[in-house]
């Protein structure tokens, strides 16, 4: 009688849909999150409730609402972990794509809703939503470069450092002053900059109505979800890093920490609100330059004098209350909701020690963020995220030239103590 030889044993076949991307090793099991820390949570939401009360009595609904979705913001921020700079950092230092491919989900979920708003005219309070749409130029090329050297210098993007603030995270305070500063520089310079050659915006809906452009934008966005799945089973980078976590669906939702996934959406819903309440699309860096120049004034400068104040678009923001700035508001927001997010999930903290060559970065970080988000017309979330989602060619023009911005980025790190993830790294 004769054995058939036993057959060589198969992989197990995916059953799944789209199976995780590969990585070197296991993602790590995420600790347990530390107690709730009280005190900071108490101050942090005295601190929201006061100043929304304060808002709404002084200004309207309007700001409050705009006040209380900016601390919807950074709660959906921290919770989440979304970052713009470590998930640029993970693709171009060891191909990891987890992060990218959660932006195209926070960009294709903020297109639909923006669709939806600005193609049927919905608004409230009497606002008119209107596209993100910027000129194409030097100043896009330049500034978009700049903005992404510089954030890899100083550790985070504009909402990054906004909700890093909020944690408590003292290098981040330094960016964001070099944030004020350099945005405040660019104001002042407006002249040098202002008459870069650039071609008109290019808005996708103009020419294929808001059906076709949302379409040509989620096409778009799902090539750079595949394309990012075959660069990571390529190259086979570290799993990203688990931050601590609640134990729990409930407790995980109310102190941390959430998929990336999640919080992709959730800040699309929110990002889709303020466009419904304002008319415009959410935005971070503007309120750097009103907050600087705001300073000027009162140490006895003129920014009214200055060319960038002048302009009819801009000159509202400097003679109105910060309080009743739109981005104002939801900085402003994003910084309390973000503090009171760290105290749930009982990781705030306030540090303090930092090497000289580590603030010198975040110093020299924020400046340069500064200058290029004025040259380019918005950062990350202005340019990047409220572009894509408006349709606009520049956005991914902005977007692109991150990446090649994030790639020198990375190199000048070293020079001040700063490490860049690995092949060999346990996470990255």
């Amino acid at each position: 009688m004769t054995t058939a030889p036993p057959a060589e044993a198969q992989p197990p076949v995916s059953t799944a849909l789209l199976p995780p991307s590969p990585t070197s090793a296991p993602a790590p099991e995420a600790a347990p999150a530390p107690a709730v820390r009280w005190l900071p949570l108490i101050v942090a939401l005295v601190i929201g409730l006061a100043l929304t009360g304060y808002v709404w009595a002084a200004h309207g609904a309007k700001p409050g609402v705009l006040l209380l979705l900016g601390i919807g913001l950074g709660v959906g921020l921290f919770h989440s972990r979304f970052g713009f700079t470590s998930a640029w950092r993970q693709l171009i230092a060891v191909g990891n794509g987890t992060g990218l491919r959660a932006h195209t989900l926070l960009l294709g979920t903020t297109a639909t809703l923006f669709a939806l708003i600005i193609g049927t005219g919905s608004g409230l309070f009497g606002s008119v939503p209107a596209p993100s749409a910027g000129p194409l130029g030097i100043g896009l090329l330049v500034g978009a470069f700049l903005f992404a050297v510089g954030m890899q210098l100083g550790g985070a993007c504009a909402s990054g450092t906004l909700f890093a603030v909020g944690s408590g995270q003292s290098t981040i305070v330094l960016t964001l002053g070099g944030f004020i500063v350099g945005s405040t520089l660019a104001a002042w310079q407006y002249g040098l900059w202002s008459g870069l050659p650039a071609f008109d915006p290019v808005l996708f809906s103009d020419h294929l109505g808001w059906g076709g452009s949302l379409a040509v934008t989620l096409a778009a966005l799902a090539a750079v979800f595949f394309v990012s799945r075959r660069v990571q089973a390529r190259r086979n980078p570290p799993p990203v890093g688990a931050p601590p976590s609640a134990r729990g669906a409930l407790a995980r939702v109310v102190r941390g920490s959430w998929p990336l996934l999640a919080g992709a959406l959730v800040l699309a819903v929110l990002g889709g609100a303020v466009l419904l309440v304002s008319g415009g699309a959410w935005g971070i860096t503007s309120a750097f330059a009103l907050w600087g120049s705001k300073l000027v004034g009162v140490l006895g400068g003129s920014p009214e004098s200055w060319a960038f104040w002048q302009e009819p678009k801009n000159a509202p923001q400097l003679a109105g209350p910060v309080l009743a700035d739109k981005t104002s508001l939801t900085d402003l927001g994003i910084m309390i909701g973000a503090a009171v997010a760290a105290a749930a999930g009982g990781v705030w903290t306030l540090h303090r020690g930092m090497p000289w060559r580590t603030a010198v970065a975040a110093v020299l970080g924020g400046v340069l963020m500064g200058i290029g988000a004025r040259l380019a017309g918005g950062c990350n979330i202005g340019a990047y995220l409220a572009g894509i989602a408006s349709g606009s060619l520049h956005g991914w023009i902005w977007g692109a030239v991150a990446l090649v911005g994030t790639w020198a980025g990375l190199r000048l790190r070293p020079y001040f103590g700063l490490g860049n993830p690995k092949p060999g790294d346990g996470v990255c």
